[in-house]
């Protein structure tokens, strides 16, 4: 029987060290599912239909096709002049309002020490590359980075420091177990944007943001789906300890004999399964267990993944509760 509660045993592997079975990314993760923090920091909950403006005045919107996932309401973006920002983006007031002492002792006297502790502590809940994107399009995003880098770097200098003295703030009254930072920069076939591109803009954005957390010799997370293999190396040199959730389109076997220390968490191929007629049970529990045989040995994995589908559909919830299954009978074998 195991001696390690899955907070325990999760934060040993985040912490580098092989754990006493298999974590599942979901272990302890209510800490980071609507983090505590301060109420002017957490994004307001979107309604079911309709939408709502975020600190910076962006439109959201719900996207049924993206899970229901909330996204910048098309075809009405704030910024279509990125050297026109300072007009538009402005610091938003309702962050000074904060009483971190009050919000810390609200919110640790309710939390649950078998949770993972970690904080919101970024303004808006987005990150930088999302946010450019939110606040231009992802079109005129992409070109602002192209023809204007100066001015972007100015706006994402103007975000991350107001960041960094949130993040102070937040490691100062709530003293966080893990950092957490997100950031989607890729999709499923490769980033964005350049290597080179990323090194001159959004690299030294993101070492500053996390900056804090590392300096405190707080473990961190980063954030990112998609394709990143060539952004990995940059990740670990910024002090991240985890990668979450690291998809399987990326060499992950490769990135984890490189770079040891840094947890892959995630591993799981659901997309590939999603309303796929031919998947059968059998096929599914045997990816779960061919996920934990290759990435597994030697610590540094924690299980991760599952098949999205339209919400409420029943096949996809029979196939997801074969995975979670699956994962369970095994996740005790391997150490």
């Amino acid at each position: 029987m195991p001696t390690l509660t899955p907070k325990e045993n999760y934060m040993r592997m985040i912490a580098g060290e092989v754990p006493e079975y298999v974590p599942s990314s979901m272990d302890g993760v209510r800490g980071f599912d609507g983090s505590m923090g301060p109420d002017q920091l957490k994004a307001k909950e979107l309604p079911w239909e309709g939408e709502r403006v975020d600190y910076f005045g962006v439109k959201w919107v719900r996207e049924l096709t993206a899970n229901n996932g909330a996204i910048p309401k098309p075809n009405d973006f704030i910024l279509d002049d990125i050297t026109k920002w300072r007009d538009v983006i402005k610091r938003p007031a309702i962050i000074d309002e904060i009483d971190w002492q009050f919000c810390a002792d609200r919110d640790l006297a309710a939390w649950d020490p078998s949770t993972i502790k970690a904080v919101t502590s970024t303004i808006g809940g987005q990150a930088y590359f999302q946010q450019l994107v939110a606040f231009t399009g992802f079109d005129y995003g992409l070109v602002a980075c192209f023809e204007e880098p100066e001015e972007v770097k100015a706006l994402l200098n103007f975000i991350v420091d107001i960041n960094i003295d949130l993040r102070k703030k937040a490691i100062y009254y709530y003293q966080p177990e893990m950092g957490i930072q997100a950031d989607d920069i890729a999709h499923e076939r490769a980033p964005f944007i350049s290597v080179e591109m990323f090194v001159d803009i959004f690299e030294p954005i993101w070492r500053a943001d996390i900056a804090p957390y590392v300096e405190a010799g707080i473990l961190t997370m980063h954030h990112n789906c998609g394709k990143l293999d060539e952004f990995v190396p940059y990740l670990v040199d910024m002090g991240f300890n985890a990668w979450n959730p690291a998809e399987p389109m990326n060499d992950l076997v490769a990135i984890k004999e490189k770079f040891p220390k840094l947890a892959i968490c995630g591993g799981f191929d659901g997309n590939s399964l999603a309303y796929n007629p031919n998947v059968n049970e059998e096929m599914i529990r045997g990816l779960v267990r061919e996920t934990c045989d290759t990435l597994a040995p030697n610590g540094g994995f924690a299980f991760g993944g599952f098949i999205m589908g339209l919400p409420g559909d029943p096949t996809i919830a029979e196939q997801n509760r074969w995975i979670f299954d699956e994962f369970e009978k095994i996740r005790y074998s391997y150490y």
